[in-house]
């Protein structure tokens, strides 16, 4: 199987579990890994016949910012799902990270694995 994948996709939301932070946009930092096969669209050289990277980043960012969301790992859970939902993918990995939530520490995160059915 193949993996199609966008490192360090950065989205600017409000987010967290406190007082102060549901007034403020925070950056959050995502990995992404779509399992898929790509030998289709390798041969037929068509942007239809792949996972558009550009659409991926524009669904996950917007999912991201439609709402304040209190915990990362609910918005890992969403964007795996929308993932599994919207892309011929059969299964994602899916990484977020939360840079500054802990002054002591470069990030703090969650990677989660999740399949089709």
């Amino acid at each position: 199987m193949d993996t199609v994948f966008i490192k360090k996709l950065c989205i600017d939301t409000v987010i967290g579990v406190y007082e102060w932070e549901k007034s403020i946009q925070q950056r959050l930092e995502l990995d992404l890994e779509l399992q898929c096969d790509t030998r289709q669209a390798a041969a037929s050289d068509d942007i239809r016949q792949a996972l558009d990277y550009s659409v991926i980043a524009t669904e996950v960012t917007e999912l991201v910012q439609r709402e304040p969301i209190e915990l990362i790992e609910t918005v890992a859970e969403r964007v795996a799902a929308l993932l599994l939902q919207n892309f011929k993918t059969c299964r994602v990995q899916v990484s977020v990270s939360k840079p500054g939530a802990v002054p002591t520490a470069e990030t703090v995160g969650v990677r989660i694995v999740r399949e089709a059915g």
